[in-house]
């Protein structure tokens, strides 16, 4: 069975729904996504296609062109990039926070481009901008490519 997308529609920005000093990368969250039951056939590490650590290391997951597990309903048109923070410290029930460096916001800057260099038509959403139920990734994406320079 083919694994690979055959067409790129969607880069879907995440968050890691983690406090600001829980510095996690892509090990840490493929244990989570064997917990919870997602799976590479390719044995790739968590259902994202890269994780951007508060340093703003980016990690890579999933191979660029393998099928996600990040977005369900768009994983087979999409490219998924998780950003490691996105909850408030302390607070109980947790509670969304933008909370990102600006290192990750760099890194971010840079995935976006490359992104648009790969496939030109891309649109850039947010996980929420897709299920609404999802606060992830904790911050208004559209308002930040307004913002940054991501062309």
């Amino acid at each position: 069975m083919n694994r690979d997308r055959e067409k790129t529609t969607r880069l879907v920005i995440h968050c890691s729904a983690t406090p600001p000093k829980m510095d996690i990368g892509t090990e840490e969250i493929h244990q989570w996504h064997i917990r919870r039951g997602i799976k590479s056939p390719r044995g790739s590490l968590t259902g994202y296609h890269g994780v951007i650590r508060r340093d703003g290391t980016l990690e890579y997951g999933r191979e660029m062109m393998e099928i996600g597990a990040h977005c369900r309903g768009i994983n087979q048109s999409s490219v998924g990039v998780c950003l490691v923070g996105g909850i408030e410290s302390g607070s109980s029930p947790p509670a969304p926070e933008d909370n990102f460096t600006l290192q990750q916001m760099h890194t971010l800057v840079d995935v976006i481009r490359f992104c648009r260099i790969v496939w030109p038509d891309i649109k850039i959403i947010g996980h929420t901008e897709y299920n609404n139920r999802k606060a992830c990734p904790c911050f208004d994406v559209q308002e930040f490519l307004t913002s940054w320079r991501t062309a």
